[in-house]
């Protein structure tokens, strides 16, 4: 009869867990009767890691008093685990008893479980303990050919979310060229992370140094009192059902003595820039727009939205001539026009904060509007504006 078979898994159970607990191989061995041979098969079978010569497993305290509660498993609730297996509960009884979902309790026997197939509580804590403690290589340290692909694609003013989403569906069946854009981050903003260039984060459009949160920013105004706020617009232009629903703003330089006008089309994202080579008065502005949209077919210019500043002050004049309706958001709520303070993002690529943006020519803005309408969206399943069929 074998040794296998001569020994309930009880026994086995109990063998592991002395040698987890720190004695020795041969001794844990002895005590039952079996050869220093055969607990070594043991030990292996039950997936435990390897051993100091003379020594037990896993004595660390680190490991004997558990990977911190939340997230990860502790030993206790392993051993349930293991006691809720030998009784042959399923996964969604013993996710029951330790409060976890049975889709955790699956994949902590898999991927823990010995060769034999049987899951022992204490060797599967060392193993995860043993994992979670294990440097890992960052990823942007092993691919030279991923971080020239983040490069080119930031110099060309892509945010490190579209790249990361570029890359999945350029490179679906290949997980060296694909990155979490967390990760890219990370590189920009944590110095020596990654083989990225260290100037590289001067291409986000916002050039910040370090990650900081989102300031909110608004401003009032009594000059549209009489006008149509953004609880008038139509349901169409909010659920984006038919294009020729427009939202727009001054993208300012610096002291706001220079601005460029930004209008984006709702449903597909097109953008048209303003060129306000002098002032951005609110009749300079209004004869910019005009002259933008009014070549447009009339059902593609339905409405406009624009934020409570004094430049669209005007904006009876601009509803006459391009014969729209313009609405304005509530005061200090510039958010209800996501889609163009989304787009003045990206522009800052372009566009710097403090610069003088009345440097920048007619033929200049245009240059730089194809080349957002050509840049791919993730909100238009990684579509073009330019490819949206505007009818």
């Amino acid at each position: 009869m074998s040794n296998k078979s001569r020994f309930s898994k009880d026994v086995r159970f109990g063998f592991v867990d002395a040698v987890c607990s720190g004695i020795p191989l041969a001794a844990a061995g002895a005590s039952l009767g079996v050869s220093e041979c055969t607990a070594e098969r043991w030990w292996a079978e039950s997936g435990g890691m390897k051993l100091k010569r003379g020594h037990g497993g896993l004595d660390d305290p680190a490991i004997s008093d558990g990977i911190p509660d939340g997230r990860f498993l502790t030993l206790a609730e392993r051993a349930v685990i293991q006691f809720g297996r030998r009784r042959g509960l399923s996964y969604a009884a013993i996710g029951t008893e330790i409060g976890r979902d049975k889709s955790v309790v699956c994949r902590e026997v898999q991927r823990n479980k010995g060769p034999d197939g049987i899951y022992y509580a204490k060797a599967a804590h060392g193993r995860a303990h043993h994992r979670a403690h294990r440097p890992k290589l960052f990823k942007l340290l092993q691919s030279e050919a991923l971080c020239h692909q983040i490069e080119t694609s930031m110099d060309q003013g892509w945010s490190p979310k579209l790249i990361s989403s570029m890359l999945a569906k350029t490179f679906p069946d290949d997980e060296t060229m694909r990155v979490s854009y967390e990760t890219i981050y990370q590189a920009l903003y944590v110095q020596t992370r990654g083989n990225l260039r260290a100037d590289l984060n001067q291409q986000l459009s916002l050039k910040r140094r370090k990650r900081v949160s989102a300031a909110k920013r608004g401003a009032s105004s009594s000059l549209y009192k009489n006008a149509f706020t953004i609880s008038d617009r139509p349901a169409e232009a909010k659920d984006r059902a038919v294009p020729g629903h427009w939202e727009g703003d001054l993208l300012l330089g610096k002291k706001n003595k220079s601005a460029i006008g930004t209008l984006v089309e709702r449903s597909t994202r097109f953008t048209i820039l303003l060129h306000l080579p002098d002032r951005h008065t609110s009749d300079e502005v209004a004869t910019a727009m005009i002259a933008a949209m009014i070549e447009l077919p009339e059902h593609l210019r339905r409405s406009i939205t624009w934020d409570r500043g004094s430049e669209l002050a005007e904006y009876e004049r601009i509803q006459v001539a391009l014969e729209t309706k313009l609405f304005f958001c509530d005061p200090r709520s510039p958010w209800q026009r996501g889609t163009n303070e989304n787009t003045n993002r990206l522009l800052r690529h372009w566009f710097e904060k403090d610069s003088n943006l009345s440097v920048y020519t007619a033929a200049d803005l245009k240059r730089v509007q194809n080349m957002l309408n050509r840049r791919p969206r993730p909100t238009l399943n990684l579509d073009t504006p330019a490819q949206s069929n505007m009818r």
